[in-house]
């Protein structure tokens, strides 16, 4: 296994730091001295600046005042600490609206916006992108020989779409190269003849909107694909001159949460490293590790969109201020959801924000140092000590995750699902799906990479693609080739329904899957809530599932077509109807689980699939529920990250091997004892 160079070239350090921005305290710039003092306090080593300074920058159309970033650039300097310097594009200024009013959004419903708020620029406006281009060339070219740059951060979670005359003419411009300028190619993708809606000329076509045309699912599906085109374009045009000036220095777009408007990992191909924004709700409270969960799901398909380091860009550091219960972070929680980041391939733990405003939206939201800047509040203790802990961790910089297990989620997949008319409304549940499938992994203590449909299949023991509703093109034909070498692919109901175009398969359901999966999936029903339905396993079947499990929601009615059956339907009208079935194809074996199935069922079906395959686990000692382990590795040593989240104490059984705790240096025993909420990073020696 081979260790990753360090995200920032030069500094071999975990980055510990937060969103800093300076240009709300330029009236009292004694502010900026206590700053870097209190950074060096809070064992902070980078900032990020700049994401929101534009009309500080520039203050007029070609008037450019730099003196104050200059200023903060030398403290920052001075006192070693790296600057993650952001573009800033996030927030036009009101001149420019005023100006340029092209640069102003238009709503679905062709409402031309006013100025305000914040990521409200049209990604397709020449004047836009011209004025990012003048001012990030200004700002590479200021700062491109500073010893504290260390990464450029373009725009700021890139996030909606714009409906101007410019966005539909570079659609339909968009549409044509699609379908190779042939309007039949584009009736047959979009199924133009239902309801009449016949495309007869380029011109008549125009993004989806809740006043004119939406129910076209493959219209909705290419507006979405343009969407994300059109933003990857906008972020080559931001980065294109840092890029020239600075083609050392790695360039990253952060990216939000479960957002699903943007195909992420198109937009994480093309930049240098993924960074991603996470605000949790860890307070205590009964289902933290379900949560824990989320955000690991989160944290891995990071990770594995360049298979290599991310970076945490925005955390908490304390209370929040959004959400409908703003608690506060209890004791061990910030030290805890830091290593959660570490633990599953983060190089960093970064803060929204430095210092709170003392004004705006988010004036009560949290901070490192709080509108009171004292080092003595609860919240800046934890961040420094926290820091102070990443400070003895610097040989998990670079340090890579050894997954022999994928799950899939896929966005153009995830447009599709929940689109859909049918067979459920209006929430299918595919995020929680996908999620509900790597728990299992997760509690079990199995690096599990979460990627799409357009990842490397080969790299990997284990493809777990629940809900492979569309197909993308080639994707079959992939599945089958890894199957064949030996892999072993588990798939679900409501898979194999349509291609790309969202055109339904005529072939008979999986489509395409079919004859690698051996089965044939006639209907599907679908339960409500309250309701289950009994899935009974079969005698000696292969996985050694036993009793009875619960169904839920999704009831797929198959037939075996060459698939070993392994459990049948106790009950309904389709009581001993196949549910779970295993086909052989080639060296490996090809599931299909027919039903969404209750925790038993995954625990027990993924345990035996992962022992079965040779699949390792971080630590031989049986994990309690909401404690997870996490293994990553240089080569020589393994850091074993044992998270809590949950309230008791639990007593760990590591297993054979030599650990010593990788902060104190002290030897481990063969157990551990953790408290409710504790985490702890160990050090053992890699063996392959």
């Amino acid at each position: 296994m081979k260790k990753h160079s360090p995200v920032v070239a030069n500094f071999p350090h975990l980055l510990h730091g937060g969103d800093y921005n300076p240009e709300q305290w330029i009236r009292t710039p004694e502010v900026w001295d206590e700053d870097v003092r209190l950074l060096k306090l809070a064992n902070c080593n980078v900032v990020s600046l700049g994401i929101f300074s534009w009309v500080m920058l520039e203050p007029e159309d070609g008037k450019y005042t730099f003196d104050w970033l200059d200023q903060i650039m030398e403290k920052m300097g001075r006192a070693k600490i790296q600057v993650v310097m952001a573009t800033p594009g996030g927030a036009k200024p009101a001149w420019m609206a005023r100006k340029y009013p092209e640069t102003l959004r238009v709503n679905a419903q062709r409402q031309r916006l006013l100025w305000g708020g914040r990521h409200n620029h049209c990604f397709t406006s020449p004047a836009f992108r011209a004025k990012c281009d003048a001012i990030n060339t200004l700002i590479a070219e200021r700062y491109k020989d500073h010893p504290s740059l260390c990464m450029w951060h373009v725009n700021n979670e890139y996030n909606g779409d714009c409906h101007c005359d410019l966005c539909q003419n570079a659609f339909r411009a968009w549409i044509r190269r699609r379908y190779d300028n042939d309007l039949d190619k584009l009736n047959l993708a979009w199924w133009s003849n239902f309801w009449s809606h016949t495309i007869t000329d380029w011109e008549q076509i125009e993004s989806p909107s809740p006043i004119g045309e939406n129910r076209v699912h493959g219209h909705n599906l290419d507006w979405k694909r343009f969407v994300t085109d059109q933003t990857i374009a906008c972020f080559n045009a931001e980065a294109a001159p840092l890029r020239r000036i600075t083609p050392h220095i790695p360039v990253t777009a952060n990216m939000i949460g479960s957002y699903s408007g943007i195909d992420y990992f198109k937009l994480a191909r093309a930049g240098d490293v993924v960074s991603w924004d996470s605000y949790p709700s860890y307070h205590d409270r009964p289902g933290d590790w379900r949560i824990a969960s989320h955000v690991g799901f989160m944290h891995d398909q990071r990770r594995s969109m360049l298979n290599k380091p991310f970076i945490l860009m925005e955390s908490a550091p304390a209370q929040q201020n959004y959400k409908a219960v703003c608690k506060l972070k209890r004791p061990k929680m910030h030290m805890l959801e830091g290593l959660q980041a570490l633990a599953h391939g983060s190089d960093s733990v970064m803060y929204f924000q430095w210092r709170k405003s003392r004004g705006g939206v988010e004036k009560f939201h949290g901070a490192v140092v709080d509108h009171y800047a004292s080092p003595e509040t609860r919240v800046f203790k934890d961040v420094a000590e926290l820091g102070r802990v990443l400070g003895k961790l610097d040989g998990i910089v670079g340090a890579a995750t050894q997954a022999d297990v994928a799950v899939v989620y896929d966005y153009e997949n995830r447009w599709a699902i929940d689109d859909a008319a049918g067979p459920r409304n209006p929430d299918k549940q595919y995020y929680d799906t996908v999620v509900e499938h790597y728990r299992t992994f997760w509690k079990e203590g199995i690096a599990c990479d979460v990627i799409d449909q357009l990842s490397d299949f080969g790299r990997y023991k284990l493809v777990v693609a629940p809900m492979l509703y569309l197909l993308r093109p080639g994707v079959a034909e992939r599945i089958e080739r890894f199957i064949a070498d030996g892999g072993t692919f588990v798939t679900t109901y409501f898979t194999g329904n349509v291609d790309e175009s969202d055109l339904c398969y005529t072939t008979g359901f999986p489509g395409p899957l079919r004859k690698l999966l051996g089965i044939w999936a006639e209907e599907v029903d679908v339960i409500y809530d309250d309701e289950s339905v009994p899935v009974v396993a079969g005698p000696d079947n292969r996985l050694g599932l036993s009793g009875t499990y619960a169904a839920r929601q999704f009831c797929e009615l198959i037939h075996a077509e060459g698939a070993a059956v392994l459990a049948t339907y106790g009950g309904e009208f389709y009581k001993g109807r196949p549910a779970l079935t295993v086909n052989q194809f080639g060296r490996g074996s090809a599931y299909f689980v027919a039903s969404r199935n209750d925790a038993r069922f995954q625990k027990e079906m993924f345990t035996t699939l992962a022992r079965q395959l040779g699949i390792k686990r971080a630590i031989d000692g049986e994990l309690p529920e909401g404690i997870t382990a996490q293994v990553r590795s240089d080569g020589d040593n393994d850091f074993v990250f044992l998270l809590s989240f949950v309230r008791d104490a639990h007593t760990i059984q590591l297993g054979p091997g030599s650990y010593r705790d990788a902060v104190t240096g002290a030897p481990i025993g063969a157990s551990l004892e953790l408290e409710g909420y504790d985490s702890r990073v160990l050090i053992r020696k890699h063996s392959t």
